[in-house]
């Protein structure tokens, strides 16, 4: 957790595909047998997360798989629909076709222009968009905060793996609420 502090107005809180299709009992990762035990924890620690950003100051991003094809997130369906927490109407909100938030988004631009140089992640899933977002932050300069306890994947094993791996590459992680007392 070295390293924490943060400057809340250089921050983004970016809320990775927390819909329906990933985090509800009736999305299409449970219909298919997915263990969903560690998700409505993790989609607890988000919505906390969200609130202390936002009074903070944080800016927040919002993002969902948003797919022209393929089982998941497929446009115009509600496996797209943003769960709790959700977007207000004055958050970014930004659609991905792939995995990584900042593919084919121009969120690195938008972020930059704004200032910000710290990323804090959470949502879904810890092994796919999380990491993939996380490694593309690194290559476009950000640093990256890892909410812990706010981010979760079907497999526990994965979920550590894969946090290990994104510490020893140069990621901070933390619980959220370490987080939000950093931006008091």
């Amino acid at each position: 957790m070295s390293g924490l502090a943060v400057i809340p107005a250089r921050t983004a809180l970016l809320v990775i595909d927390i819909q329906r299709d990933f985090a509800a009992p009736d999305g299409a990762m449970a219909r298919a047998g997915a263990d969903m035990t560690a998700i409505a924890p993790a989609v607890d620690q988000a919505k906390a997360l969200v609130a202390a950003a936002r009074a903070a100051g944080v800016f927040p991003v919002f993002s969902h798989v948003v797919a022209p094809d393929g089982p998941l997130g497929r446009a115009g369906t509600r496996g797209t629909d943003f769960l709790d927490p959700a977007p207000r109407a004055d958050d970014l909100v930004v659609r991905k076709p792939r995995y990584s938030v900042f593919s084919h988004t121009g969120l690195a631009d938008t972020l930059k222009a704004r200032g910000i140089d710290t990323l804090v992640l959470c949502g879904l899933t810890t092994e796919c968009c999380i990491q993939s977002s996380a490694w593309d932050a690194f290559e476009r300069d950000f640093r990256v905060v890892i909410a812990t306890d706010a981010v979760a994947a079907y497999q526990p094993q994965l979920h550590q793996a894969v946090l290990r791996a994104l510490e020893l590459s140069g990621a901070i992680l933390a619980p959220a609420a370490a987080i939000a007392a950093s931006w008091k």
